[in-house]
Formats: structure tokens, sequence, C-alpha cells
């Protein structure tokens, strides 16, 4: 029996795929990339954004088409099939199942014996590794209590689950054996991770402390993604004390405004956000920041929109995920007064896109020239005779090399000059 996997969305969803694929492998099934050869397809969806869930129903169309001159099983996962299970039963009676987030993990079941057991919680996975790959997504956690007004997630993946400290422990040790560099740990909001381990309580610092002696060949431990109300001393000074937790932090700000924040239910402050980058950048050595960043959001006025920019000035960040406002049904933000013209939204965002990408060179440019130690991705996709590497602040190298490499080799390199957003250099021997 062949199967094709089509993932969208979150590096969760990302995981939860190599999940699947590794247990259907092992249960002796064959993959395959075209959907002509496939017995099974298995379509793992994402419902965060509306033109997330528009893209699906396009691929459904495809599939209703080729299922009329190919047999198939056709199976519809994930948060967009959570959301909307009774809407795609009737819009698309081809699919023969659509099975929410919390019976995922049921679907190689399924595939074999036809037969999917209802789950009221989410379950884990015992391993997310994708078979060859040097670097490897550990989710430790799933869903989210905090309700965002502008988020799905919390009504699509539901409440905070927490994989157990054991699963953890098990897991990293594999993947540390297995010559894997770098794990990146996930959860919608990782940093409220809460379990209990040898008689007693561990948070997420605890957990990252209790895991660094399995590492192994892992050079580089990340996390994504945590919620700034969470971010507790304990959590700073683990990351500025331990040399495998990458100095690279990604923490979301969405907006500069307190006012925009207290709407979206980000339970934080514009001084009290700003005041944690500062303390982080402070006790953390060669810290560098990533955040998300969202405009135009219900009744911001242009006052509050230059505070996002000002916010973004203070924070210095080398990289950031941008967005305008995208109402999602079912969320407080979807029916809130002040609604912005998409016109003005896209105004905003560009112009926030392009004073980012400006600090970003600036930041970049003052770091000339350095060291630093890499994991190689490749060869450059532009010369061959150059090796592709990422570093530990989640920055692309292009270098030069005598020496002969290959995807997970751990180099240091010499940078001395930024073309685009990427550094080059050469091998330092």
């Amino acid at each position: 029996m062949r199967y094709l996997i089509e993932s969208y969305g979150c590096q969760l969803n990302m995981a939860e795929a190599d999940a699947m694929d590794a247990i259907l492998k092992g249960r002796g099934l064959e993959r395959t990339e075209d959907g002509e050869k496939a017995d099974v397809v298995i379509i793992n969806t994402c419902s965060v954004r509306k033109t997330a869930e528009n893209r699906i129903w396009g691929r459904l169309g495809y599939y209703s088409a080729l299922k009329k001159k190919h047999p198939l099983k056709l199976i519809v996962t994930g948060c967009m099939a959570e959301r909307m299970k009774d809407e795609l039963r009737k819009e698309a009676p081809f699919v023969d199942a659509v099975i929410g987030t919390n019976e995922k993990a049921e679907i190689p079941d399924y595939i074999i014996s036809d037969s999917l057991d209802h789950l009221e919680r989410y379950r884990f996975l015992p391993s997310y590794h994708k078979d060859g790959e040097w670097s490897s997504y550990v989710p430790i956690m799933n869903g989210c209590n905090n309700f965002c007004s502008y988020c799905i997630v919390p009504y699509v993946r539901g409440r905070e689950v927490s994989r157990s400290v054991e699963d953890v422990i098990n897991e990293v040790s594999r993947l540390g054996r297995e010559g894997v560099k770098e794990i990146t740990l996930l959860g919608q909001n990782v940093n409220s991770y809460s379990s209990e381990y040898n008689g007693r309580h561990v948070d997420f610092p605890t957990l990252l402390e209790i895991i660094t002696p399995y590492l192994g060949s892992i050079a580089f431990v990340r996390f994504e993604s945590p919620h700034p109300k969470d971010f507790s001393d304990h959590l700073i000074s683990v990351i500025a004390e331990n040399d495998r937790v990458a100095k690279h932090i990604h923490i979301p700000m969405q907006s500069g405004s307190t006012r925009i924040l207290q709407l979206m239910n980000r339970k934080t402050t514009r001084e009290q956000f700003l005041d944690l980058a500062v303390r982080m950048k402070e006790r953390i050595p060669g810290l560098t920041l990533s955040t998300d960043v969202m405009v135009g959001f219900p009744s911001e006025s242009e006052e509050e929109y230059e505070e996002t920019l000002s916010a973004m000035d203070i924070l210095g960040c080398t990289e950031a995920f941008m967005y305008y406002f995208n109402p999602r049904e079912g969320t407080k933000a979807w029916s809130m007064d002040g609604q912005l013209d998409e016109d003005v939204k896209i105004k905003r965002l560009e112009r926030l896109i392009a004073e980012q990408l400006e600090r970003q060179k600036r930041i970049k440019e003052a770091m000339l020239p350095f060291r630093a130690m890499a994991i190689v991705t490749g060869r450059s996709r532009d010369d061959e005779d150059m090796f592709l590497a990422r570093g530990e602040h989640n920055d692309y190298f292009v270098f030069s090399s005598d020496l002969p490499h290959e995807a997970g080799d751990i180099v240091t390199i010499s940078a001395d000059a930024l073309s685009g957003n990427t550094f080059r250099g050469s091998e330092y021997a």
C-alpha cells in the first residue's frame, strides 16, 4: 500500500506528519509523492489563516477529480478538520474520513484496520524524527489556555497538555545517540510546560536542565513558541548558563501598543514586554531575538501603529515574522468594532517589513567580521563549490572549504561579508 502526506501550517503539524510517516513505514507501507500512485492520501491541514483553508479546498477539488479515475482513500486531518468537520463532510462527501487533532495519532491504525477510536485527550507519539535528518522537532506540549482574541488555536488544538518528562528524555536520548545535531522543542505556549518527574513538579526551565545530560551529539537546543507572560527569571538563567541552548530566542510581541495588547488578550503590556527583552539581553551574552508582529488589528490607530514601529527599534530583532490581522471566524476579534480597510493594513505591513529588513541588515553588518560554529545543510544552490550552513542565531552562511562536508557536519566559519541576508566566508581551520 502506498501513501502520500500533504502537510500545511505550523511546525507541530510538520512534526506530526513526520511521526505518522515513520509509523506507516514501520508497518510496511510505502511513501509516494505522486497522488496518482497513492492508495491513501492524508491532508494535514492548518486553520490559522483563511488563505490556508482556501488552499485546502483547492487541493480537495484536485483529489475529487483524481478519485474518479484512480481509487484512493482520502483523509483530511488537522486544525481545519477539527474546526470544520460538519462542513467538510457536507461539502466534500468524497472525503473518506475527517479526523480532528486529538485523533491524529490514530490515523496509522485507521489506514490499516479502517477503525478509529475517539480520543478525548491529545496523545503524543513516540518519535517525531524524520529519518536521515540532522535536525528534529520534539513536541513537548499541545494546545493553549490563553485565548488571544485573534487566535483559533485553543478552539482547534484544545487545552494545554504536556508530554511526560520520561517521554521527552527518551526521545532526546535517542536523537542524541543517532547523531542529530539540533532539536526544537515545540508547543503552542512552550514555556507553560508543566509535568511531574520523580515526585516533583517540572516547569519548562527545569525540563531544559533535566534533558541536558541526555543530549549526546545535539549541539543546539531551540524552542518555539514561548509566551512573554510565562518567561521567568529561571528560564533566562538557564538560557544564559546552558551552552547547548541556542542564544537566539523567538518571543512573540504582536503589538507595541498596550491598548492593542489588551484587546488581543496578550496578558502583558508594552512596558512589560520591552523590559523582558532588555533583561534578556543584559543577562544572556550574545543574545539575538526574533518576534511575531501583527498590524491592522481592529481599532489600531496610526499612533498605536507607530508604537509598534518604535518597539521594533528597541527590540533590534535579527528576524521577524510580520503579517496583518486576518479575522478568523469563531474568535473574539472576528466581530470586534473598528475593523480596518484592507489597503490600510497592507500599507502598514509594507512599511513594517521595509524597516525591519533595513534594521536586520544594519545589525548583521555590524557583527562583521566574526567566527561562528554552524551546521552544514548542504551545497550552495548558486555555487556548487560553496557550502551552506546554519548557525546558532538562525543565520545562514555560504562558505568555502578545502575539506569535504555533508549535511550535519559541524564547522567553524570566519564570516567577512553579508550578501542579502546571508553571511559569506570560509571555514576556519
